[in-house]
């Protein structure tokens, strides 16, 4: 007998069971979906959302009664299968001025916060990448602007360039970008030391 013949064989790959430690892993999408499908309350709020979304957007192409539409002879009507959510004072159909609103609520939420991303990203990152005198003298601006109090600005630029729904999304925008730029600030600090840069 060989030494050879002395060393154990070892069995087929295909033949050895795998451990549980040894399966891949969920990436954290996968994860984070599992976990979310798992709660019942998500998954309705979840729906709920989509409904009220969906609602909003398409919802007005729909009904029969303009957004403006008066009615005075039908004034102040309860709930029916005609106006579901009743009409108000001038006979107009309340759904349809939700649905409205709704739609409107959606778009100053998106273009404000894509305003601020814009913002906030871009001036967070050159702050916090150029540093030293650049930084301190761009975050100090960002300051003085949370010194302002929101309601202010937004009745400055209200009185001056007066009501323009392009002007509320600008205002919007134009306060909400501070805390962005803050964190971006924070975060390209940190990398900027990273060897990767």
């Amino acid at each position: 007998m060989t030494y050879a013949d002395s060393i154990p064989k070892e069995p087929p790959l295909d033949a050895v069971a795998e451990p549980e430690s040894m399966r891949p892993g969920a990436s954290l999408w996968r994860d984070a979906w599992r976990r979310l499908l798992k709660s019942r309350q998500a998954v309705a709020g979840g729906v709920l959302l989509v409904i009220v979304v969906a609602a909003s957007l398409v919802g007005p192409y729909f009904t029969t009664y303009g957004n403006a539409e008066q009615n005075l002879a039908r004034q102040l009507e309860s709930p029916s299968l005609d106006h579901p959510f009743g009409t108000d004072i001038a006979g107009r159909d309340l759904l349809t001025r939700v649905m409205e609103g709704g739609r409107l609520s959606l778009a100053v939420g998106v273009v404000a916060t894509l305003v601020s991303l814009l913002i906030g990203v871009s001036w967070g990152a050159v702050a916090g990448f150029r540093g030293g005198a650049v930084d301190n003298v761009m975050m100090r601006f960002v300051d003085m602007l949370y010194s302002l109090p929101f309601m202010f600005f937004v009745i400055l630029l209200v009185a001056y360039f007066g009501q323009n729904l392009l002007l509320l999304f600008l205002a919007l925008g134009a306060v909400q970008w501070l805390t962005m730029s803050r964190i971006v600030r924070g975060q390209m600090i940190q990398l900027r030391s990273q060897e990767f840069v």
